[in-house]
C-alpha cells in the first residue's frame, strides 16, 4: 500500500470526516455545523484537505490538489453562512447544499483510492478509468441529487414552521 506518514494522518483524519458527515445524515438528514458530527465533519475535511495538498503520487500539482482547494472554499462558505447568516432560512440551502456537495467531492478521490489499493495485493480496479470507478461515482452522484432533493424539501419544511 506505501502511504506515507502524511498519508496514514490524511486517511485516518479524512475516515473522521466521512464518519462525522454519515452520522450527521443518518441523525439530522444533513451535515449540521451546530452538532457535533457537523463540527467533527468540518474540522476532519479541512485538516484532509489540507493535508491533500502535501501528498501527490504523480509528483507535483494535480486535480486531487484541485478537489482539496475547492473543498476548502466551499466548507468555509457553509461555515460563513452557518455563522453569518443565522436568522436567514435562505442560508440554510446553501448552507446544506455546500456541506453536501464537498462530502460528494471528497468521496471522489476516496473511491479512486480506495478501489486501486484495496484489497492489497489485488485491488477492485486497475486505475482510475476501470468502470468500477464511473459505475461507484455514478451511484454515488445519483445519491447526492436525491439526498440534496430531500434536504431542500426538509429545509423548507422547517423554515415554514419557524416563520408560521
Amino acid at each position: 500500500m506505501n502511504l506515507s506518514i502524511l498519508g496514514i494522518f490524511h486517511t485516518i483524519i479524512g475516515i473522521s470526516a466521512l464518519a462525522g458527515a454519515m452520522i450527521g445524515f443518518i441523525k439530522y438528514g444533513k451535515i449540521s455545523l451546530a452538532h457535533l458530527s457537523g463540527k467533527v465533519y468540518f474540522y476532519a475535511t479541512l485538516i484532509t484537505s489540507l493535508s491533500a495538498l502535501g501528498i501527490s503520487k504523480a509528483g507535483g500539482f494535480n486535480a486531487g490538489h484541485v478537489f482539496s482547494l475547492f473543498i476548502i472554499v466551499l466548507i468555509s462558505a457553509a461555515y460563513f453562512l452557518f455563522s453569518g447568516k443565522k436568522e436567514s432560512r435562505r442560508a440554510r440551502y446553501f448552507e446544506n447544499f455546500l456541506l453536501s456537495f464537498s462530502f460528494f467531492l471528497s468521496l471522489v478521490p476516496t473511491v479512486n483510492e480506495t478501489f486501486t489499493r484495496v484489497p492489497i495485493g489485488h485491488p477492485l480496479a486497475k486505475d482510475i478509468k476501470d468502470p468500477i470507478i464511473g459505475q461507484t461515482l455514478l451511484v454515488i452522484f445519483m445519491l447526492f441529487v436525491i439526498g440534496s432533493i430531500f434536504q431542500f424539501m426538509k429545509q423548507r419544511k422547517e423554515n415554514v414552521k419557524i416563520s408560521g
